[in-house]
C-alpha cells in the first residue's frame, strides 16, 4: 500500500469508508507493527482541515507509538499537544481520549501530557463544552497516573 492510498483512505470524502479504514488500522495495530512503517504519512494528517481525519489521526498514531522504537513521536508530540485546545471542541476531546491511550503505551509521555492539560488555555470553549473538556482531561489523568502506578 501506497502512502498517496492511504491518505486517499483515510481522507475520503465517503466518511464511512474512511472510518472503516481507519477503524481497520487500529484494531490491526493493537496486536502488529504492521502500520507503524506509515506513522510519518500518518504524522502527515495530524492538522489536516477536516476535524474527522484529525480525530481519526490521534487514535491511530497513540496506538502505533507502541512500536514507536525509532521516537519519532518524539518530533510530533508538540503539534499533538496542541489538540488539546483544538479549534473543535469535540476534536480537542477526542485528543484528550487519544492521549490516554498513547501515555498508556508510552509511560515516558505522561509527565508532559499531564502538564499540558494543567497548562491548557480552555476559554475559547462554551461554557457548555468546558465542563466535558475538564472531566476528559480529569478522566485521562487519573487514568494515566493509575496505569503508571500499577505498573511500577
Amino acid at each position: 500500500m501506497t502512502n498517496e492510498n492511504i491518505i486517499a483512505q483515510l481522507t475520503s470524502k465517503d466518511t464511512m469508508a474512511a472510518r472503516d479504514f481507519a477503524e481497520m488500522i487500529l484494531c490491526e495495530s493493537q496486536f502488529s507493527d504492521k502500520w507503524y512503517k506509515y506513522f510519518d504519512t500518518f504524522a502527515s494528517l495530524l492538522n489536516h482541515p477536516n476535524s474527522y481525519v484529525r480525530n481519526r489521526i490521534f487514535y491511530i498514531i497513540a496506538q502505533n507509538v507502541q512500536w514507536d522504537t525509532d521516537d519519532k513521536f518524539d518530533d510530533i508530540f508538540d503539534g499533538f499537544l496542541s489538540h488539546i485546545t483544538d479549534e473543535k471542541p469535540i476534536t480537542a476531546r477526542q485528543c484528550i481520549k487519544a492521549l490516554g491511550e498513547l501515555g498508556a503505551h508510552k509511560h515516558k509521555y505522561v509527565p508532559r501530557i499531564i502538564e499540558a492539560f494543567h497548562n491548557a488555555d480552555l476559554s475559547k470553549y462554551k461554557d457548555s463544552m468546558l465542563p466535558l473538556i475538564k472531566n476528559d482531561m480529569y478522566e485521562t489523568e487519573d487514568l494515566l497516573l493509575n496505569h503508571i502506578h500499577s505498573h511500577k
